[in-house]
């Protein structure tokens, strides 16, 4: 009896073995699982940073051809302004004060809409300020992480 004993000690002794090596095992295959995904999601990542990067310099390089562009019409509107009241101190008809209203307004209009697309730049630029500092501090932090 005490022989039949001691053999249950040992097959629970070879079960315990076994379940520990099962789950050294599974740790390892985790660890190594965890080990190839990260340089995906870094690729991932990259990949991503690069695209909107792209994106985001292609929009401010066309934003700030819109902005030129309405800093030239609002001076060529200013200067058009300018000749148009010259030519209303010499000939006041109603034909041309009409046509002076529309000028004014349209003036107006273009001088809103500058306003707009400069506060539009600013926001813009504030943004990729945020996603340049977000992305130099994910670099560190995988950096740092990388030498550890």
């Amino acid at each position: 009896m005490e022989e039949a004993s001691d053999n249950n000690n040992n097959v629970g002794d070879t079960t315990d073995d076994e379940s520990t090596c099962v789950a050294v095992q599974n740790q390892n295959q985790n660890q190594n699982d965890n080990q190839n995904s990260q340089p995906e999601s870094e690729a991932v990542a990259k990949g991503i940073s690069s695209t909107l990067g792209t994106v985001i310099s292609d929009f401010d390089s066309r934003a700030q051809a819109t902005l030129t562009s309405q800093d030239q019409l609002s001076s060529s509107i200013d200067r058009l302004t300018r000749e148009l009241d010259q030519l209303l101190e010499e000939a006041p008809l109603p034909f041309i004060m009409q046509h002076a209203a529309k000028i004014s307004g349209v003036r107006k209009r273009v001088s809103s809409l500058n306003s707009v697309l400069k506060s539009i730049q600013r926001r813009v630029d504030n943004i990729d300020r945020m996603l340049s500092a977000g992305m130099l501090h994910e670099k560190m932090a995988s950096e740092s992480a990388g030498q550890h």
